[in-house]
Order: C-alpha cells, then structure tokens, then sequence
C-alpha cells in the first residue's frame, strides 16, 4: 500500500468528504439503481436516455478497473471516486423529482432555424487563431 494512493489514500483534500475505501463498489451499486430505476420512464425520454449512457460509462469504468481508483477518477473525469458516489445520490434525487412530476410529458418538440451569418473563407470574428489578437 502506497500512503495517499489507491487503498493508501488517507484524504480527499476535500472538507466533509472523506475517504471510501469502498467507493469502486458503491459506484457500480449506485449506477445500477440508477439505471433500473431509469426504466420508469419512457425510452425516448431524454432524460433516461442520457442517464443511461452516463450509468453505463461509469459502471464499465468502475468494473473494468475495480483495484485502481486513480484510472477510474482518469476514465470518468468528474472528480474523486467519492464525489462519484455523492453524485450519484444527487442523480437518485433528481431522477426521483423526475418520475413523481412526470417531467418527460411536459417537454414540447420545437422547430429550431438556424441560419449562420457566414461570409466567405469561413469568417470567425476576425479573431486569428495562431493566438494573434489582430483584426485582419
């Protein structure tokens, strides 16, 4: 055991979060619920949709590297292996306001036009992006 790596890890550097030796498998716990819960709400709801493919990311990366919290927190990008897990008690919060509300019947489709004023040769706001701050 390496102090303050993996298993060794003594602090998160974070106030009021403390170390858990036992994050990787409440990863993979958590995710699931979160997932067969997703499966209250319709399949086209866009919610669960991407839900889903945030639980499924998260679950592979915790299962595929259950010893190595550091390439779990690489894989994932979204801070420690705890904030992971509050994270996902966040998720199990709003997914449930989600399903009590019904929130996915109240979301309209909208026509969205979009014409961008492009002028000729792809014209960014005569910004030079070499890092020059120069009009042209």
């Amino acid at each position: 055991v390496v102090p303050g790596v993996g298993r060794g890890k003594t602090s998160t550097g974070l106030v009021g979060l403390a170390v858990d030796q036992d994050a990787i498998p409440k990863i993979i716990e958590k995710y699931a619920a979160l997932l067969e819960k997703a499966k209250a709400m319709p399949e086209t709801a866009e919610y669960r949709i991407n839900i889903e493919k945030i639980c499924n990311h998260r679950i592979n990366a915790a299962t595929a590297n259950p010893d190595d919290p550091e390439k779990v927190e690489e894989i994932i990008n979204c801070g420690q292996v705890e904030e992971i897990v509050e994270q996902a008690d966040d998720e199990m919060t709003v997914m449930n306001m989600y399903l009590k509300n019904r929130w996915w019947e109240h979301v309209e489709e909208v026509d969205i036009e979009f014409e961008p004023a492009q002028t000729e040769g792809g014209d960014h706001g005569d910004v030079e992006w070499d890092g020059s701050d120069e009009k042209k």
